[in-house]
């Protein structure tokens, strides 16, 4: 596991255990901080004073606003239909799938072990509840939970 040299870091950005991580291509924001037994692939930019927490995958076509928080063992996709390989039997390319991006807005937070499809936006200062499975948009201020994520509330009433 690695930090390689194309990842951006902001100013005072923290990365907890170095050796335990795989951050490639990525861009992580002032004073935002990543947990151990994380994954952040090429392309993601993530903002300033996020928190990610430990054993996080984030994959290509994420972008994370400023303020959020990801909790344990949150999955983000970016591959409405996986395959290994091409109808011809052949290991799929990256010519061979379309990315999907996600968008996570400003605070929200994700709760532990929740799985993110690709393809949506997470609304701003949302709530969403641990091992939910999200698979479309989520409004903004929403409280979320289930598989698939159901609307139970909106934050602005706590």
């Amino acid at each position: 596991m690695s930090i390689a040299d194309s990842v951006i870091l902001g100013e005072g950005a923290r990365v907890f255990h170095p050796d335990l991580v795989n951050l490639y291509g990525c861009c992580i924001g002032e004073e935002s901080t990543i947990g151990p037994f994380t994954e952040i692939q090429q392309g993601v930019v993530i903002g300033a004073r996020c928190k990610i927490s430990s054993h996080v995958f984030i994959c290509e076509g994420v972008t994370i606003e400023d303020e959020v928080f990801i909790g344990h063992g949150v999955t983000f996709t970016n591959d409405r239909y996986p395959r290994a390989t091409t109808e011809q039997g052949k290991l799929q390319t990256a010519d061979d799938w379309q990315l999907l991006l996600t968008h996570v807005k400003y605070r929200a937070s994700i709760g532990s072990n929740a799985t993110i499809l690709g393809n949506l936006v997470i609304g701003r200062n949302a709530i969403i509840g641990a091992g939910a499975v999200v698979n479309k948009d989520v409004p903004d201020y929403a409280i979320v939970v289930g598989v698939p994520f159901h609307v139970i509330g909106d934050i602005r009433d706590k």
